[in-house]
């Protein structure tokens, strides 16, 4: 049985979630993050200016754009990139959001860091989703052990 920290288990527990970062390829990890998401039942809402629709799913050019609640927020682009969508997730009143990183900076920045603390908010930094999200294939499994051991995933 795997052990989900209570600050994924309420991101996850959020009905609609917004992915920033989808590809048009399709091969990124905010994609399959898109789709294990959606396939687990989330309302998903996929987030880049080059789209209007990845996998399906109708592509917002930023989180201000999208239209009604969002619940949630997983970040999955260029560090660079970062700050600026906690600052739209602070102004729809967004406070679940996932900074995802495995091994290198991942999408976390320190800027969007010192943002969240700024406006209160609290987010996970490290892993993925898809590290608790069942089916857990043994790829994320694995990571899940190493990352956790590392101090790099929610606790």
């Amino acid at each position: 049985m795997v052990h989900t920290p209570p600050v994924v288990a309420d991101f996850l527990s959020a009905r609609r979630v917004a992915v920033a970062g989808v590809s048009r390829s399709g091969n990124q990890p905010a994609n399959a993050i898109l789709r294990r998401l959606r396939d687990g039942g989330h309302d998903v809402v996929a987030i880049n200016p080059h789209a209007e629709q990845i996998d399906g799913t109708t592509c917002y050019p930023d989180l201000a754009a999208v239209p009604g609640i969002v619940d949630a927020l997983m970040v999955v682009v260029p560090p660079a990139a970062a700050e600026r969508l906690v600052r739209q997730a602070a102004a729809r009143g967004i406070a679940r959001i996932w900074f995802h990183r495995s091994f290198g900076d991942g999408s976390v920045s320190e800027a969007a860091l010192k943002a969240c603390a700024e406006l209160g908010m609290r987010p996970i930094v490290g892993g993925c989703p898809l590290m608790y999200c069942a089916p857990v294939d043994v790829a994320h499994r694995c990571m899940r052990w190493l990352l956790t051991r590392r101090g790099r995933v929610p606790a």
